[in-house]
Parts: C-alpha cells; structure tokens; sequence
C-alpha cells in the first residue's frame, strides 16, 4: 500500500538480494519490487513449492532441505541479503536434508524441529541456518513495504456493526491460535467462531465454511467475518499473513461479509484487483490494530 521512502536503498547496502521463492505470487511481486528499485535479484526457486515462472530473474531450482547447495551458490553469487517469501506446503524429510559444514552438528535439532515443532520455530530455524552462511536475512516488507496493509477499509464497502463484533471475536482466537504456533485466521460468523486455520491454509479453511454452509451447519442469515493476524510471538521477516484477489474469491463463496487483516503487519497482493473483486462482489477488506477497540475502525 503506502511505500517507505528510502527503503530500497537501504536495502541495497547489504550487498546483491536472493528470494527463496515458495508458492504463490509473493516471490515474484518481490523480484518485480526489487528490480524496479534498481536491483538484480536471485532467485532460489524451491522445487515442488514454487509455482511460478521467473524468466526474467536469475533462478536456481533447488530442494528445500539441500542447504549446502544454497550456500554455495550464495557464495558465488554474492548474495548478501535473503527474503523468504511464499508458501513451503510440505516440510522435507530428514533424509532429504543436504547440510552445510557448519550445521552438521546442529542436526540432531533441526530434525527435531521439523518432526514436533510448529510453523514459526521452523521458520525460527530457517533464519538461524541462512544467518549462519553470513547473509542477513530481511522481511518482505523491507523489500517491498508498499505491500503492506493499512488501517481502515481500503473498498467501497464498509463494515457494520455486526462485522465489528465479528472482527472482535475472530482477533481473540486468531490470536489465542498464533500463540500455539498453529495458524493466523479464524472466520467468526455471528459472533461465534467456526473455523480455525491449522496447516491446510487459509483457502482451505474457507473452503471448509463454505461446505459447512451448504450443509446448514452455519446460518445463512450471518455472514461472519475472515481475520488473519500475525503470530503474537511472529518474527516480521518470515510468513506474514497475506491475502489478494483469490482470498476474496474464496470469502465471497464461503458467504462471508468481509476480510480484516492487520494493518502494517499483513501483506496485500495485486490491491487494485483485489479491491475490484471485493466491490464487485460486496465484501469489504480492511486493516485493523488488533490492540485497539473494534480494531481501531470504530
């Protein structure tokens, strides 16, 4: 949304930038974001995950767990700032994991933390590994902060009263979810929470309240609200909550009245379609403060 003056040059001053690119549209908005400002962007395109065609970019196609691999290629291509950026939907196997000479030791940890661990350690430890090769690892929104979500309705529609208390409820559980290191979105719909995001995704989810509609498990007479919010204990350079224009197809179809992200805390894809989409299908999308009465809207 509203960019940060100065950011990409600061950015620069680190050295040349690599995006790990998972799935989703997110690792290619960065490139984008990153050569308008002037820079030549790596990419590291992990396989099986990332699910988009970088041809303008240089790109390596690696496995996820092959560390040794990434490292070298950093090496040689002076790489020294990282971003993490899309979705991994499948951790690798242990068997599947290539280290490098310095994580060899840690080992025994890592598959420890990819067996029993939750999202945010694994992405805890991801950090820690790249910080180990000697690059700085930064947030996607230091790359790109126009990215991220403002406060307040960002369409024609506006949220109602019933919305608000919607919104309310789903920030209590999205937040009681986040802090077991489980999801980021809960859909309340009448001020009764039905649906909490586990590792099946924010799509998934909706699609399950939309099922659960068609089944008369939920009223048709609420339309209930999406809320997906950073993890309490979330470090801001890894896996910030993110929605665009096919989360707002997928709100509509579940019968939803609207979407709230947190504002300066959540990634915004593709706004301008975003918004159509919303308008069009008279949802409203807004940012809220989590922290703040009726998400600082009121």
């Amino acid at each position: 949304m509203r960019p940060v003056a100065g950011a990409s040059v600061k950015a620069r001053q680190g050295g040349r930038l690599a995006i790990i690119a998972g799935r989703g549209l997110l690792p290619l908005h960065l490139a984008q974001a990153a050569k308008a400002a002037g820079e030549d962007p790596f990419i590291v395109a992990l396989k099986d995950e990332a699910d988009h065609r970088f041809d303008q970019f240089e790109t390596l196609a690696v496995g996820v767990g092959n560390l040794a691999e990434i490292e070298k290629t950093f090496r040689q291509k002076g790489i020294g700032r990282v971003v993490m950026s899309g979705g991994v939907a499948r951790r690798p196997e242990w068997r599947d994991i290539r280290p490098t000479f310095k994580t060899i030791l840690k080992m025994p940890s890592v598959v420890r933390t990819l067996l029993s661990r939750g999202d945010d350690a694994v992405l805890q430890m991801v950090i820690k590994l790249i910080e180990a090769m000697g690059c700085e690892v930064v947030g996607a929104h230091d790359i790109a902060p126009s990215l991220l979500a403002t406060l307040g309705p960002v369409g024609n529609v506006q949220p109602t009263d019933e919305d608000l208390r919607d919104i309310a409820k789903g920030v209590e559980s999205a937040l009681a979810l986040g802090q077991l290191d489980i999801g980021q979105g809960a859909v309340s719909v009448g001020g009764r929470v039905v649906a909490m995001e586990g590792v099946e995704g924010t799509d998934a989810m909706l699609q399950r309240v939309e099922e659960l509609r068609a089944d008369g498990r939920i009223s048709s007479r609420r339309r209930g609200v999406l809320v997906k919010l950073c993890k309490p204990q979330q470090d801001m350079r890894a896996d910030l909550p993110t929605i665009g224009p096919s989360t707002v197809k997928n709100a509509a179809k579940a019968g939803l009245a609207g979407i709230a992200v947190e504002a300066g805390r959540a990634i915004v894809l593709d706004e301008a379609a975003m918004i159509a989409a919303a308008d069009a299908a008279g949802i409203f999308v807004c940012g809220i403060e989590p922290t703040l009465p009726d998400g600082g809207l009121g």
